[in-house]
């Protein structure tokens, strides 16, 4: 039987690598951002690989949007088997001179719309026993980023919002863990160590340097790692793993 995936931010990054692993474990997979054409790339790559896909733009920071979009979907899949929520964003600076406006953007972007879009599925996407909640958060929820204030607040709410509702969950089977990357070598990483650099007055491969020097490994995480640990969230070798915060980062997290 065919099973479902729902993947948001899945247009680049981490999310799309998410997306064609899902496709290539045999999912039906749903993927979601606000860009058209970054979607359609995707699911062109699915195609070709003779995966299964469809696609919906949607800013899933706003509610009325996602609602919308999760309604829309339902009248054409039947249920939803994977929820991965991977939407988000990075930003920062120090704190005292943060803008406002940033500060809202990053918790609505990376925090809200995992509620926003998970409260929705529950709701209408007839998720049971054997489905699966996973959502992308961060070491940075867990220790904190210099200069990330919002980033590490959001992704710490996302880590409680998961266990939270794993908890809530547990009973009906339906299984709800974080996954937490580290420095992941993407176009949102490379965004952070321009914004390093020039916090910090070095060059950009200086920040890169200093980061890697972070990381027990040496290096930074690709986005292929990141999705290997969700598709065994996503699979049924995963029905007793729940409540958790996995760690993908070269140590870099040690709890």
């Amino acid at each position: 039987m065919e099973r479902t995936a729902l993947v948001t931010g899945a247009g680049k990054g981490i999310g799309k690598s998410i997306a064609l692993r899902l496709a290539a474990d045999g999912f039906h997979v749903i993927l979601v951002s606000r860009t058209k054409e970054r979607l359609e790339e995707v699911a062109g790559e699915i195609s070709g690989g003779n995966g299964k896909s469809a696609y919906f733009t949607c800013d899933v920071s706003k509610q009325e949007n996602v609602e919308e979009m999760i309604s829309a979907l339902m009248q054409t899949v039947a249920k939803i088997d994977v929820l991965v929520n991977c939407a988000g964003r990075s930003g920062g600076g120090k704190t005292a001179a943060m803008d406002d406006g940033l500060w809202h953007d990053i918790i609505n972007t990376n925090l809200n719309s995992v509620y926003y879009v998970t409260k929705a599925v529950l709701k209408k996407g007839n998720m049971d026993s054997g489905s699966a909640i996973i959502n992308i958060a961060s070491t940075g929820g867990k220790q904190g980023v210099a200069f990330g204030a919002a980033y590490s607040a959001s992704k710490a709410g996302v880590i409680a919002f998961s266990k939270a509702l794993g908890k809530e969950l547990a009973k009906t089977g339906i299984t709800v863990n974080a996954v937490c990357p580290g420095f992941v070598e993407s176009e949102m990483a490379q965004k952070v160590r321009e914004a390093n650099s020039k916090l910090l007055n070095i060059p950009v491969e200086d920040v890169k340097k200093k980061f890697e020097n972070l990381i027990p490994i040496g290096r930074y995480i690709e986005p292929d790692e990141v999705a290997g640990m969700v598709s065994y969230l996503a699979s049924d070798k995963a029905r007793g793993i729940t409540i958790q915060a996995l760690n993908v980062c070269g140590g870099l997290g040690n709890y």
